[in-house]
C-alpha cells in the first residue's frame, strides 16, 4: 500500500466537547490559503513564509510533499479515477473550512481530496490533514504526517491555521467515520461541533464536500479493537480479504470515486443562529451534517456502479 498517500489521508480525530479548552482533539485537516504559487501547485518557499505574526508550519517539508505526489496523481487518475466538481465553491485566499463524510477504513479521502484541491485547476492550496493524537504514539509515521503537512488534531491548531488564513479540512464524523461497518456506508454518524464553532468564531464559511466511492474500497464487515489495541490504533478492519489473505488483503479495492463541493455555507449570517440561538452549536452541527447527508443521497443517486461509476 503505497506509503505516502495513506500518511497524507490520515485526516482522524475525536468529537469535541461544547467548549473550547486548548488542548481539545478535533477532526480537521487544512492548506496553505496565499502564499506564492511554486511548481505543481505547491507554494515557492519551503514554510508557510507569509504566515504573519509567528505561528509555526508544523514541520511541513514541501519537497517530500513533492516526492510523494506521483503516488498521489497514480491513486487519483489511474486507480481510483477520481472525478471532483465544485471546486470553485473553495475559496482561493483567506480562512474557510472543508467538511465533508469520512469513510472507507483507511482514511484515504482525505488524501484524494487534498490533491484535488492542490493539483487540479481551482483554489490550488495545499491540504494540511490534521491527524488524531494515537499516531503520536508511532513517531516514524508523526513525523511523515508532518512533513507531509500534518498537524494535530486540537482545537488550538485549527484556530490558529484559521487566523492566518488557511483552508482547514475537518471531517466531524472523526474516528468513527473510518470505523463504519459496509451495511451503514454512507450513513453519517453524529457530527461534532467544531467545524461550527470555528467557523462562528473567526466567522469564514464553511464548504461541504462528499466522497463516494472510498465506503466500497474496504468493504468492512467487522473491526477488531482488541487487535487494534495491540499495534497502537483504534481498531483493525475486517474485510472479506482482510486478515484471510494476509497483507494482500489490505490493497484497497478500484472503486469509482466522485468528489464534489458543495455551496459555502455562512452559519454566523444565518437568521436561525442570531441572538440567543448563536452558540446553539449543537444545532449547527446538526444542520451541517443533514446538509452533507443529502448531498451524498444526491451524489448516490447519479452512480450506477461502484467500479465504473
Amino acid at each position: 500500500m503505497p506509503q505516502c498517500a495513506l500518511l497524507a489521508s490520515l485526516g482522524v480525530g475525536a468529537e469535541s466537547a461544547a467548549t473550547k479548552p486548548s488542548g481539545e482533539d478535533i477532526p480537521a485537516s487544512g492548506s496553505r490559503a496565499d502564499a506564492p504559487r511554486g511548481g505543481a501547485g505547491f507554494p515557492s518557499s519551503g514554510i508557510l513564509d507569509s504566515r504573519g505574526g509567528g505561528g509555526e508550519d508544523y514541520g511541513l517539508d514541501l519537497e517530500f510533499h513533492r516526492r510523494c505526489l506521483p503516488v498521489a496523481r497514480f491513486l487519483f487518475e489511474s486507480y481510483w479515477r477520481v472525478k471532483v466538481s465544485g471546486l470553485a465553491n473553495v475559496p482561493a485566499k483567506g480562512g474557510a473550512i472543508l467538511i465533508g463524510n469520512h469513510s472507507g477504513a483507511l482514511p484515504f479521502d482525505a488524501a484524494m481530496a487534498s490533491y484535488a484541491l492542490s493539483e487540479l485547476p481551482g483554489p490550488g492550496r495545499v491540504a494540511r490533514p490534521l491527524y488524531d493524537r494515537f499516531l503520536q504514539g508511532h513517531p516514524r509515521v508523526d513525523e511523515a504526517c508532518r512533513r507531509l503537512g500534518g498537524v494535530p488534531a486540537r482545537y488550538a491548531v485549527a484556530d490558529e491555521l484559521l487566523g492566518r488564513g488557511e483552508l482547514v479540512m475537518i471531517f466531524p464524523e472523526g474516528v468513527g467515520g473510518v470505523a463504519k461497518l459496509f451495511e451503514d456506508r454512507y450513513r453519517l454518524r453524529r457530527f461534532a461541533t467544531s467545524a461550527a464553532r470555528l467557523s462562528c468564531e473567526h466567522r469564514v464559511p464553511i464548504v461541504p464536500f462528499t466522497v463516494i466511492g472510498a465506503e466500497e474500497m474496504y468493504p468492512m464487515i467487522g473491526r477488531s479493537g482488541a487487535a487494534g489495541a495491540a499495534v497502537g490504533v483504534p481498531h483493525v478492519p475486517v474485510t472479506p480479504l482482510f486478515p484471510l489473505l494476509g497483507p494482500l488483503g489490505m490493497v484497497p479495492l478500484p472503486t469509482k470515486w466522485t468528489i464534489s463541493f458543495g455551496r459555502r455555507i455562512y452559519l454566523y449570517r444565518e437568521s436561525r443562529f442570531r441572538g440567543e440561538h448563536g452558540n446553539d452549536f449543537d444545532a449547527m452541527a446538526a444542520r451541517l451534517r443533514r446538509t452533507v447527508q443529502l448531498q451524498l443521497r444526491r451524489d448516490l443517486g447519479r452512480r450506477a456502479s461502484i467500479f465504473l461509476g
